[in-house]
């Protein structure tokens, strides 16, 4: 069973690394491969019971699997991969050699985090990597400057690192973490402008020309003055909040009579 399992890996990493993979392909070597994983236990893996090679095995398929989500852009497939690669990254840490893509997928898996704007996770996730690597890993280091520029609100910063981002799953996310910031930006202007020149516009959000923007803006509803070269922000009554005076000030005074019984 488990050198039926290695020739599906080996499938499996031929046609994922070809020039043109065939992605529908991988997906059917990647249920074929989790078939023959439950039969081995592989998913509730432990160095006792299993063999070593057939665990290593195992961890590159689920390593295939993560990379194989995103080119399908599958973000919840991608997390379910990271989920059942834990305990080899972590548990079998000691019991298999080292993985050249732990640290590039967890990472992906930080860079996922930040572009959902999960970063209670993203913590939790920097507690579980050696301290080390924070700094001189150039995976994690990434995503731990890019949460730091975020914390700083210096989304220029964030901008500019695209230079630096290579590959395509790692670029999925970058994109993502972008449009979420695109769209705060936007959501903040509206409140603090009735309109903006539209190359001003296109500065704030990162947009690269006027088509980008004019798409933006139609997906946010704004109207464009084409003459004036201005772009309106359409106030939403929707998002206006209604405070209800008589009610605060009738349950601050039953709050003031009842401290004044106290006392």
């Amino acid at each position: 069973m488990s050198q039926n399992l290695s020739a599906l890996r080996d499938q499996l990493k031929a046609e994922l690394h070809s020039s043109s993979p065939n992605l529908q392909k991988c997906n059917q070597l990647l249920v074929q491969s989790k078939i023959a994983m439950i039969q081995l236990g592989a998913y509730t893996p432990t160095a006792q019971q299993m063999d070593p090679n057939a665990l290593v095995v195992a961890r590159d398929i689920l390593e295939m699997g993560a990379y194989h989500s995103v080119r399908v852009k599958d973000i919840a497939s991608f997390e379910r991969y990271i989920a059942q690669l834990h305990p080899y990254y972590h548990d079998l840490a000691s019991a298999l050699p080292p993985s050249p893509q732990m640290y590039p997928l967890i990472g992906l898996n930080l860079l996922r985090l930040l572009s959902q704007n999960r970063l209670s996770d993203f913590h939790t996730s920097l507690e579980t990597i050696d301290s080390e690597q924070l700094q001189s890993n150039q995976y994690i280091k990434q995503a731990v400057d890019l949460e730091q520029f975020l914390m700083e609100g210096s989304y220029n910063k964030v901008w500019s690192t695209r230079s630096t981002v290579q590959g395509e799953e790692f670029m999925f996310f970058y994109d993502i973490l972008i449009n979420t910031i695109r769209n705060e930006i936007a959501s903040c202007s509206e409140k603090a402008y009735d309109s903006l020149p539209l190359q001003d516009a296109g500065t704030l959000l990162f947009l690269k020309n006027t088509q980008e923007l004019l798409d933006f803006a139609n997906e946010r509803g704004w109207k464009v003055n084409p003459a004036e070269h201005m772009v309106q922000f359409v106030a939403d009554d929707k998002d206006a909040v209604e405070i209800p005076q008589e009610q605060i000030i009738t349950r601050t005074l039953a709050y003031a009579r009842e401290l004044e019984r106290i006392v």
